[in-house]
């Protein structure tokens, strides 16, 4: 397996299986890139789980207001009229349920501590990354008809060259 890939597939499938499990729809991963730490993605909405121990760095899943009011709809069984409190529990606690469940999947998954979801609310919003050596792993996610969301992996690179998972 490719290191690349194995880095991906852990990712790909916990959120293939959330989202088919836990919001009772299918996503099908696209082809997954290392951003540049200040590219712009289109987003509305972003959940954010800090990762510290073995591994330090975050778990982010962005997206535009539309499907993150389709999710919401799923979870709740009701359409949420704008980006309430709703939108925000289901969005952080669906990013919560990935990192949770990518834990038992990576290497050391164990020594991995994670916080409390954060989510962050603003058209075209931005993440000031804490050191400019972190790498970050972006899985775009087809979801719905012609909709996508972003998974993106922050860590920090190890000091002997190889990289956390």
């Amino acid at each position: 397996m490719e290191p690349m890939e194995k880095l991906v597939k852990p990712f790909v499938d916990v959120v293939s299986n959330v989202f088919n499990t836990f919001v009772g729809c299918e996503v099908n991963a696209r082809h997954p890139f290392f951003s540049d730490w200040e590219k712009e993605l289109e987003r509305d909405i972003s959940a954010v789980i800090g990762l510290s121990g073995e591994v330090k760095g975050a778990v982010i899943i962005s997206m535009k207001k539309n499907v993150a009011i389709k999710m919401t709809e799923l979870l709740v069984g009701s359409e949420p009229m704008d980006m309430d409190d709703d939108v925000v529990d289901a969005i952080g606690e669906i990013v919560n349920i990935i990192a949770g469940n990518i834990k038992p999947k990576v290497p050391n998954g164990e020594r991995i501590q994670i916080s409390l979801p954060t989510v962050v609310k603003g058209k075209e919003h931005s993440f000031a990354w804490p050191s400019k050596q972190a790498r970050i792993l972006c899985i775009p996610f087809h979801v719905f008809e012609n909709d996508f969301f972003h998974l993106l992996v922050a860590f920090e690179s190890k000091e002997n060259g190889k990289q956390p998972f």
